[in-house]
């Protein structure tokens, strides 16, 4: 595990963002009409970019989910200066993402993005949002590359594929005992990237490699390839559509060694696909840490449902953004300086970023499925 330092604090971190108040909500650019009582600002907001519906809208979906957590505990300290959170749904295409990202940056009262949800999104936006100063803080995207273009405005709450992949190669040796490895990817940025990183660190064990694409459905020739492989272990680079599809079909061509996926698979979407019996006994690995008590109560109380994938990191982006409007931070420079010196325990993690936009704190978590339901992540070793 690339791990370092212990992660959850978590009801500390709940409590801090339940306690913030808006009297500080700051003086910039609003209205007479946006002032509060108490004479606050009250005319910033922050919007979301990523998916809401399309094939990986769950993921998208979590993240605002954990969002509004923090943002309804905030909200609720101050009733007449509320925030607010525009949602821009780009299905998690980068095509769809840019022209909405020109509607963010066109609305001067967006001062933080919550988002965008996937690296391929992130790539095609990232250098629009740095041009307009508009600070971003992604809760999932984990290509590597997305912090070495020198965009100003780029952040990310979780651990790069950098730091998965080795992760999830050294789980694949020592705990899974792998002899040998069949890796295969979605060409996607993210899909390619983060095999290509385990394919890497794996070495001589990687006998066979193979490449499908985003929204196929018949994996035969990748199935017969696994099959006739003699693998222990068939690793895939991909989102959770797919994943469930590959798992399946896996299954009932007969292959019998593990699955093994990373973040982009971690989602019930996967056994709904996959099917329970196909999906038991799949490995998938995330940087993203998984809830505890207090939190799943609050995240059901509002959302109806219990916390998924990026969840918990979606409360912390949000909770930054929050804590820095309550610091009277409400103009998009002043929120940027903010953010770039973050220093503080939040429910996932400590939160501070280098100055390219990474966490310094990262643990990468296995979530194994067991009995059709997805059992809680433990930190990889």
């Amino acid at each position: 595990m690339i791990r370092s330092t212990k992660s959850v604090r978590a009801f500390a971190a709940l409590a801090g963002v339940a306690a913030l108040t808006l009297s500080a909500c700051g003086t910039s650019g609003g209205s007479n009409d946006n002032k509060s009582a108490s004479g606050g600002d009250c005319s910033v907001k922050l919007a979301f970019l990523g998916p809401k519906t399309g094939d990986y809208a769950n993921l998208g979906i979590n993240i605002i989910d954990g969002a509004k957590v923090a943002l309804d505990e905030y909200n609720k300290s101050k009733p007449d200066c509320k925030v607010t959170m525009d949602e821009y749904d780009s299905q998690g295409d980068p095509e769809k993402a840019t022209p909405l990202a020109t509607k963010i940056i066109g609305d001067k009262d967006v001062i933080g993005v919550v988002g965008p949800t996937f690296s391929g999104e992130s790539d095609a936006t990232g250098p629009a949002f740095s041009e307009a100063n508009l600070v971003t803080v992604s809760a999932s995207a984990t290509n590597p590359d997305l912090t070495s273009h020198g965009w100003k405005t780029f952040h990310r709450i979780l651990g790069n594929d950098a730091t998965q992949a080795p992760a999830d190669a050294k789980y694949i040796k020592d705990t899974l005992g792998a002899k040998k490895v069949m890796v295969v990817d979605d060409a996607s940025e993210y899909g390619k990237g983060l095999a290509d990183g385990v394919a890497k660190d794996l070495g001589s064990l990687v006998t066979t490699k193979d490449t499908v694409q985003q929204k196929q459905t018949d994996f035969s020739a990748t199935v017969t390839k696994a099959k006739a492989s003699g693998t222990d272990v068939f690793f895939y680079g991909g989102y959770y559509a797919e994943a469930g599809l590959l798992a399946k079909q896996l299954k009932q061509g007969g292959y019998t060694g593990t699955f093994m996926s990373g973040d982009g698979s971690l989602d019930p979407g996967f056994i709904d696909a996959a099917g329970a019996a196909s999906a038991n006994g799949a490995i998938l690995s995330c940087p993203c840490a998984p809830s505890d008590e207090a939190f799943t109560s609050k995240y059901k109380a509002i959302n109806g449902q219990d916390p998924g994938t990026y969840s918990t990191e979606g409360y912390d982006v949000m909770s930054i953004f929050l804590n820095g409007i309550k610091a009277g931070k409400t103009t998009r420079a002043d929120m940027l300086d903010f953010v770039n010196s973050y220093d503080e325990d939040g429910l996932t993690k400590h939160i501070k970023f280098d100055n390219t936009g990474e966490v310094a704190d990262v643990v990468i978590y296995a979530y194994k499925v067991d009995g059709g339901k997805i059992t809680p992540g433990v930190a990889m070793e």
